[in-house]
């Protein structure tokens, strides 16, 4: 089967068309990691899950990533916080990536600071130096842009967040699940609307959990079609060095 074959990868209360779903770019990290037959280690980032379907996500992102691709041991390492807006995480980056030593990292970005009113501009610009960081150090990113609900719809301020994260993405030429889009898409199917992939207060539940984590590897996979073997990631070589900061003592 063609993992990139518009929901072939995906259950069926899961499945969405690919162009309402990703676009996709290279992730030489990836392919290299899976050429030299090695463990391929992600670092998840960000998140907006219900209370008790958090601890779920990295088991769900882990057994659709082995499902998609079988021959790959994935680790995954989840370092979201609740609430965490872009700003705060790119302050966490460098010292959660020295630690987890990635190939990828996967990152859930823009729901909270949209909620939270950050202006659009400045969070592209925090998003787009963060992104930029990782990838000056050979390291892949996925970006998963915010969720949809229908009280959201409307709001210019979220529909902002919401482009600025595909300008990123397709500025840094990365990878892009189309969360908000897919949840629309799945949510207009439904005689329950958004409401049986959503908790409150826009965190995923349990079923949107399962359907982001194929979504994302359903993404990953059909990236790493476009992705020729033998490519190696190349680290900026004036990129800073990969040290966890020292914390002062007491």
């Amino acid at each position: 089967m063609d993992p990139g074959s518009d929901g072939m990868s995906l259950s069926q209360e899961c499945r969405v068309p690919g162009a309402q779903l990703y676009t996709v770019a290279k992730l030489p990290a990836v392919r290299a990691a899976m050429d030299e037959n090695r463990p391929l280690k992600l670092l998840a980032i960000g998140g907006s899950a219900a209370p008790g379907a958090s601890a779920s996500y990295p088991a769900k992102l882990e057994a659709a990533l082995e499902h998609t691709l079988p021959k790959t041991d994935v680790v995954i390492d989840h370092r979201g916080l609740p609430g965490e807006i872009a700003s705060g995480a790119a302050e966490r980056l460098r010292t959660m990536v020295a630690e987890a030593e990635p190939d990828l990292v996967i990152w859930q970005v823009g729901t909270h600071d949209a909620i939270a009113r950050v202006d659009a501009d400045a969070f592209a610009s925090a998003l787009s130096e963060a992104v930029a960081w990782i990838r000056s150090h050979g390291i892949d990113v996925v970006l998963v842009d915010p969720i949809y609900t229908a009280s959201m719809a409307a709001d210019v301020d979220y529909n902002r967040i919401v482009d600025a994260v595909r300008t990123v993405a397709g500025q840094q030429q990365v990878p892009l699940v189309r969360r908000y889009e897919a949840l629309h898409y799945l949510s207009s199917r439904s005689d329950k609307g958004e409401g049986h992939m959503l908790g409150r207060q826009f965190r995923l539940n349990d079923l949107g959990l399962r359907c982001m984590a194929e979504h994302v590897a359903l993404t990953i996979a059909t990236s790493l079609m476009r992705t020729e073997s033998g490519t190696n990631p190349k680290a900026d070589p004036g990129a800073p060095p990969l040290t966890v900061p020292q914390r002062a003592p007491g």
